[in-house]
């Protein structure tokens, strides 16, 4: 059940009361999306984020029905640099275990984190994605606030690259231990490949899917702080079509909820 929703910026704001319910409601808006757009144009091409935060939204999407994953490319936001491809960690590993072995979609496009050199494999994929422009966009908030591994010492708004080798910082390796993907902070790469800010900016739809009280204040800076790289995801208030999906836990740092859902239920 939906608690309220609200706008910052231009950012469509929804909460709920459970993971559960939010993973629910993100993955029948994805699918209604899906559905809408594949009566418009052939081919459908998505990203998607690889995380535990993403699990409940994976699984509703999976089962949607009248949704045709013949016509749909998929491709993920990041990969570990190093990271062998059958590694449970390994991003590629997790959406195939958690969505495209159901789903099958018709194209998937990895990130090989074990290129010889990842440069060039970050120009491989920028260069299909050049050809296939996004049209949907699902993906998280890190606990320093990242999109994809775009970590705030290496956020750019304005990135030249689509696609970019980077040094994680601490607190983006720690939650990946915090996460339970890793048992300790030594075995989390140090080097991942990302889509920058721009690239996943450009994409015509945005799901943002952010359950959980770790997250809650990376989403009160998306929410109310400045339009910054300090934290990489308030340039989704910017975004034209982008909504945030969360529940009570990570929503509850939001300053003056209560009255910010009330002033648009009466508007």
């Amino acid at each position: 059940m939906e608690k309220g929703c609200f706008i910052a910026d231009q950012l469509k704001v929804q909460i709920f009361e459970s993971r559960k319910t939010m993973g629910k409601a993100a993955g029948q808006a994805v699918a209604k999306k899906m559905r809408e757009m594949l009566k418009e144009k052939e081919e459908l091409v998505m990203v998607f984020a690889a995380a535990p935060s993403q699990n409940e939204f994976l699984e509703e999407l999976s089962k949607s029905r009248g949704v045709d994953w013949k016509r749909v490319a998929a491709f993920h936001l990041d990969e570990y640099v190093g990271l062998p491809n059958t590694a449970p960690q390994n991003f590629g590993q997790y959406l195939r275990k958690q969505l495209f072995d159901q789903v099958r979609p018709g194209k998937v496009h990895y990130l090989n984190g074990m290129a010889e050199d990842p440069e060039a494999e970050c120009d491989r994929y920028a260069a299909l994605l050049r050809q296939n422009p996004i049209d949907i966009a699902c993906i998280g908030i890190g606990e320093n606030g990242h999109l994809a591994f775009n970590d705030p010492p290496v956020a750019d708004f304005d990135d030249p690259k689509p696609v970019k080798v980077v040094e994680l910082d601490l607190t983006s390796r720690q939650q990946q231990v915090n996460d339970g993907c890793f048992q300790i902070l030594e075995e989390v790469p140090k080097k991942a490949m990302t889509l920058t800010l721009p690239t996943i900016f450009s994409a015509r739809f945005i799901y943002c899917i952010v359950p959980g009280s770790q997250k809650a204040e990376a989403v009160k800076k998306t929410l109310e702080g400045p339009i910054a790289p300090v934290c990489p995801a308030s340039i989704l208030r910017k975004h034209g079509d982008a909504t945030l999906f969360m529940d009570q836990d990570s929503a509850k740092g939001i300053s003056d909820l209560r009255a910010r859902i009330g002033d648009l239920r009466r508007s």
